[in-house]
C-alpha cells in the first residue's frame, strides 16, 4: 500500500509540474498593474526582445472641390523596446524606444513607388518613404508628477476584449517654415488616432510573457513635403490596420523586409536602450535630407569653381 501511495504521490507531483503556470491576473485599477498592462500592450517580452508592429492600408489625397484620390497603398512597421525607468517619487515604470518605416506602394501593382507623377500638379517628384529614427515615448510611472495614480483613461472592457483608443491632436510650429508662425500661421496641424484591441485573458495574464494586440491607425495631415504641393489646400488621410507580430521582424511582409534590408538596414533592430535623441517626423527627416543635399550641391559647385 505504501508503495502504491508513494507512486501515486510521485505521479501527482509529475502532473502538477506539467501544468502551465497559474494565471496571475493584473488589475487595471491598480496603478502598478495599469503601468504593466500598458507596457504589455506596447512592447515585447523584454528590453532585449523588441516588439514589431505591422500595419497596412490606404493613403488618400483630399483636395477641396475634388473627389478623394487613392494615392498609395501603405505598408508600415515599428520596432520597439521598453526600458525600465525608476524615479524615487513616482516608482518603477518604462519608456518606449522605437523607429519606424512606412512605404508608399503603387495601388495597382503593390510595388514600392520611388518616383511619382503628382495628379494635382502634373509634376514628377521623388518619393521620400517614411523612415523616422527615433520615435520614442515619455516615461510611464505608477504615479504622476503631481502624485496622482496612473490610470489608462481610455481603457474599456467589452466581453473577452480590452479596447484602448488614443487620439493625438498635433499643432506646433512647422519645422519647414520660419520663426514667425505665431504671427502668420502655417503651423503643422494634424491628428493621429491609435485604436488598440487585445484579448483580456492574454493582456491581463502576467504569467504570459507579453500580449499580441491588434491596432488600427488613422492619420490626417498636411500634404507630405516631398509632394511639392506649395500652398495648395488639402490634406492626406491614412487608414491602416495591423497587429503586434509574434514572429517579430521575420513575420513582416516581404516588400517591407526586402526594402528595409536594402535601403534602411538599421530599422531591422530597435534603437539602443539609452537612446535620448530628439524624435524625428516626416517633416524633420525631409528637412534633414534636403539640407544635406543642398550642402552637397553647394560643395560640388564650389569645387567646380576651384
Amino acid at each position: 500500500m505504501k508503495a502504491i501511495l508513494a507512486a501515486s504521490g510521485l505521479m501527482g507531483a509529475s502532473l502538477l509540474a506539467a501544468q502551465p503556470a497559474a494565471a496571475q491576473m493584473l488589475d487595471p485599477n491598480v496603478p502598478e498593474d495599469a503601468v504593466e498592462i500598458s507596457k504589455r500592450m506596447q512592447c515585447g517580452i523584454s528590453e532585449d526582445e523588441p516588439a514589431v508592429y505591422h500595419w497596412s492600408g490606404n493613403i488618400y489625397g483630399r483636395s477641396p472641390g475634388q473627389r478623394d484620390k487613392l494615392l498609395f497603398k501603405g505598408e508600415g512597421m515599428n520596432i520597439r523596446r521598453c526600458v525600465e525607468v525608476t524615479d524615487p517619487e513616482r516608482g518603477t515604470g518604462w519608456r518606449m524606444i522605437s523607429r519606424e518605416v512606412m512605404l508608399m506602394l503603387d495601388p495597382k501593382t503593390g510595388e514600392v513607388v520611388d518616383t511619382w507623377e503628382n495628379p494635382y500638379t502634373g509634376e514628377t517628384v521623388d518619393v521620400m518613404q517614411i523612415h523616422n529614427d527615433p520615435v520614442n515615448g515619455r516615461p510611464n510611472f505608477p504615479r504622476g508628477a503631481d502624485g496622482a495614480p496612473y490610470k489608462i483613461s481610455t481603457l474599456r472592457e467589452s466581453g473577452p476584449y480590452v479596447f484602448m483608443p488614443f487620439e493625438v491632436p498635433l499643432f506646433y510650429p512647422n519645422p519647414l517654415a520660419g520663426d514667425y508662425q505665431k504671427h502668420v500661421g502655417n503651423m503643422y496641424h494634424a491628428m493621429e488616432i491609435f485604436d488598440f484591441a487585445a484579448l483580456k485573458d492574454e493582456l491581463y495574464d502576467s504569467s504570459k510573457p507579453t500580449a499580441y494586440p491588434m491596432i488600427s491607425w488613422v492619420r490626417i495631415s498636411p500634404w507630405a513635403p516631398w509632394m511639392d504641393m506649395g500652398g495648395r489646400p488639402g490634406q492626406m488621410v491614412f487608414n491602416a490596420m495591423g497587429r503586434k507580430l509574434p514572429g517579430g521582424f521575420e513575420a513582416l511582409p516581404a516588400v517591407l523586409k526586402n526594402e528595409i534590408r536594402e535601403n534602411y538596414p538599421i530599422y531591422e533592430s530597435a534603437p539602443p536602450k539609452d537612446d535620448t535623441r530628439k524624435n524625428e517626423t516626416t517633416w524633420t527627416k525631409f528637412k534633414l535630407l534636403t539640407d544635406k543635399a543642398r550642402a552637397e550641391t553647394d560643395e560640388a559647385m564650389q569645387a567646380g569653381r576651384n
